[in-house]
């Protein structure tokens, strides 16, 4: 009797690099952690597209450019839900020893993202890593006056308590950025607004490229087609509105290949145009390490 699929991991290749998606599961929210769209219209959204309710994937991305390995994002980590917390397993169907990865790059600092990187002893999961965040990332999460807006104790603990506990192993060994050139092949955009640091990370190498775009959306079957849509943890919702339509725009146009954290697996994809819209084309599942796209 099989009761698992397979792992969750996904390669696609950027010229020398070779990007690995590593799946970590999903999450399911109600669709009242979204603003800027009625509860009944979100419902309809997720219904046209056979979705019963709001599923939200978690990925990570794996880069390896020659001898060196990056790790974008690590997932929430073990032992928090059920459905969500394999990234290091999927890391190890990859044949990835977690000390072997030398960098691990962060799109922002909510816990489905920083989960996986040290375990709740604070023992690093990276041993070897060295750990990137965008400075304005750093500012938010390390200020008592970010931390004391939060009226409800509960939340300054989970944002931003627990954040810097899962950090400390790496603090000794951290570098922060706000753009530019970061892993061979990889550079830092900036696309805040979800919040103040929020990153993606442009691969390129032989001629192609693939933007990481992290949290641009949350729920593509919404925030692609309405792309208003925001998210209750958004710190700066009017950035994070300004910021998707920029990127949403950047893609069509330039027709760069995306991948993103909550974009369902394998979370490769592109954005094409849809009237004075956009639409979500994931790629297709192949055998081809190159994709189908030139």
């Amino acid at each position: 009797m099989i009761e698992a699929q397979v792992p969750g991991v996904f390669h696609r290749r950027v010229g020398e690099i070779l990007v690995t998606a590593l799946h970590d599961g999903h999450q399911d929210s109600p669709v009242s952690s979204m603003d800027g769209i009625a509860a009944e219209e979100a419902t309809t959204l997720l219904a046209a597209s056979f979705r019963p309710a709001r599923r939200t994937a978690v990925n990570a991305f794996l880069i390896r450019h020659g001898d060196r390995i990056a790790l974008v994002d690590a997932g929430l980590g073990q032992g928090v839900r059920p459905t969500v917390g394999f990234v290091a397993k999927h890391l190890a169907d990859a044949g990835v020893d977690p000390a072997a990865v030398d960098t691990l790059l962060m799109t922002h600092l909510h816990r489905d993202h920083w989960g996986g990187i040290a375990d709740s002893t604070g023992t690093a999961a990276f041993p070897n890593a060295t750990l990137h965040v965008h400075a304005d990332e750093i500012a938010h999460w390390d200020s008592d006056d970010a931390m004391m807006r939060l009226a409800d104790p509960a939340q300054r603990q989970a944002m931003f308590i627990e954040t810097r506990n899962r950090l400390r192993p790496y603090r000794d060994r951290m570098q922060v950025f706000r753009s530019g050139e970061i892993f061979p092949g990889v550079t830092a955009i900036p696309l805040p607004g979800h919040t103040p640091g929020h990153t993606g990370f442009m691969v390129a190498s032989g001629g192609r490229s693939l933007l990481i775009w992290g949290d641009i959306v949350h729920v593509p079957e919404v925030q692609i087609a309405r792309p208003e849509v925001t998210m209750k943890v958004d710190t700066d919702p009017a950035l994070a509105i300004a910021t998707r339509r920029r990127i949403l725009d950047q893609v069509a146009t330039d027709r760069v290949a995306i991948a993103g954290m909550h974009l369902h697996f394998p979370a490769f994809a592109h954005v094409a145009r849809d009237g004075s819209g956009y639409r979500l084309v994931p790629d297709a599942w192949t055998l081809d390490l190159d994709g189908d796209t030139p």
